[in-house]
């Protein structure tokens, strides 16, 4: 039998430390293209919208293989998925080093770094924290998720002072050897799919209230049968409209835009990284209330609060107010994965999260990558991003609505007859 899960220390959060730096490394490694935005425009001359439309590939793809990756881990283990995963990170980034052709670029940045950064993307850690963690299932979703962010605190800024001194070559260079070093190796020696494996009992599965959620989350709804329902769509879109507000919008153009107004790329970066930082308290936070409160509420609130923030960015063009920005709008930057993954949850059943979630991941890159090329078009066209902004603002505020029109219905379980099998 499966021992208990409590113990001087459950493996299971050394699984978790494990997928935190994986998703980092992904995160920083796949989200750093932004800093070699203005160095290529430089020395190749690909304009703008031109490096625009190979990140949305990146994203587009980055999106699109999670439904792959999911269903991969549920068939073959996390553990053998990610490391594929790096492998092409590796193999997209260093290639960058010899490329001289825009459309070597869009190869490598836009094929095999947005593949490979799906397999370690937010699927990954709801498949950890869906095994691993009954109780405080909600708490790790919000650590793994702020994972996200670390990733660019730390990477962007570093990585932007090595372009600065080096060119971005040595940039990239580095990131191939962060990858090796710091993600594939510990996945190699501490990484393991499933508690099982250990003999163990994912955390809190002896806890008898915890036993009865987890019966209420267990039914699986299928994936055809989850699309023909309202819910499903809305989660999508809102989902849709997280992606395009995030890392199309943001995530994209924001070092570019505050370069356009004088900010030296440095500060910029740096930035950007207060903005991580603050994402580290605000997903962890909106992990602990996800596992308290409405999770519906909680999303509506923070597609109104982006939206809020970005309605102000246009008109922000000095270092104090980019600041503020990154303060307020880093609080709700990935703070909604954990509450749409519990809503996923509530409604289509545990087993179906891997599955499930990944479509909506899918529609949540289909976001970001319309955002990025259309936010890179507007750049050309008018000179600025100030109505790219503007529009991110009215999407999120389309999105908080969305959210509040989630029905929480939860599947019925399948009951068995006397002497009748369950299928």
């Amino acid at each position: 039998m499966p021992r208990q899960s409590r113990g001087p220390l459950f493996y299971g959060w050394i699984v978790v430390a494990v997928t935190f730096v994986i998703v980092l490394v992904s995160a920083g490694t796949r989200a750093s293209v932004t800093t070699f935005i203005v160095p290529l425009d430089g020395e190749f001359g690909w304009n703008r919208a031109a490096i625009a439309s190979a990140i949305s590939v990146n994203l587009l793809l980055y999106g699109l293989s999670a439904p792959l990756s999911g269903r991969l881990m549920d068939r073959f283990g996390p553990r053998l998925v990610v490391l594929c995963s790096l492998v092409l990170l590796v193999l997209g980034v260093a290639g960058t080093l010899f490329m001289s052709q825009f459309w070597q670029f869009t190869l490598l940045w836009g094929i095999l770094v947005g593949l490979g950064a799906g397999g370690s993307s937010s699927v990954l850690y709801a498949t950890i924290a869906s095994r691993w963690f009954v109780a405080r299932r909600g708490l790790v979703l919000g650590f793994l998720g702020s994972a996200n962010s670390t990733g660019q605190l730390i990477f962007l800024p570093l990585l932007m002072m090595a372009i600065v001194a080096f060119g971005w070559r040595a940039g990239a260079l580095a990131i191939v050897a962060v990858v090796l070093l710091l993600a594939a190796l510990p996945v190699l020696l501490w990484l393991r799919d499933d508690p099982a494996d250990l003999g163990l009992r994912p955390y809190g599965a002896e806890s008898a209230a915890a036993r009865a959620g987890a019966q209420a989350e267990a039914p699986t709804v299928p994936l055809l049968q989850a699309v023909r329902t309202p819910d499903f769509w809305l989660l999508a879109g809102s989902y849709f409209v997280c992606g395009a507000t995030a890392n199309g919008l943001v995530g994209t153009h924001f070092l570019p835009h505050s370069i356009d107004h004088g900010i030296p790329e440095v500060t910029a970066a740096a930035t950007l990284g207060i903005m991580g930082g603050m994402n580290f308290v605000g997903t962890l936070g909106a992990g602990w209330l996800t596992d308290r409160l409405d999770p519906r509420k909680m999303l509506a609130a923070t597609y109104a609060l982006r939206g809020v923030s970005l309605f102000v960015l246009p008109f922000v063009t000095d270092f104090s107010g980019l600041l503020i920005f990154a303060v307020v709008y880093g609080l709700d930057w990935f703070a909604t994965v954990p509450p749409t993954v519990a809503v996923t949850a509530r409604r289509f059943g545990k087993g179906s999260v891997g599955t499930i979630y990944g479509w909506i991941f899918a529609s949540h890159q289909f976001g970001a990558a319309v955002s990025a090329t259309m936010a890179g078009a507007i750049r050309v066209w008018l000179g600025d991003y100030q109505y790219a902004f503007l529009a991110g603002g009215v999407i999120a505020m389309i999105g908080a609505s969305m959210a509040l029109l989630i029905r929480m219905q939860r599947p019925s379980p399948t009951v068995a007859q006397p002497g009748q099998a369950v299928a």
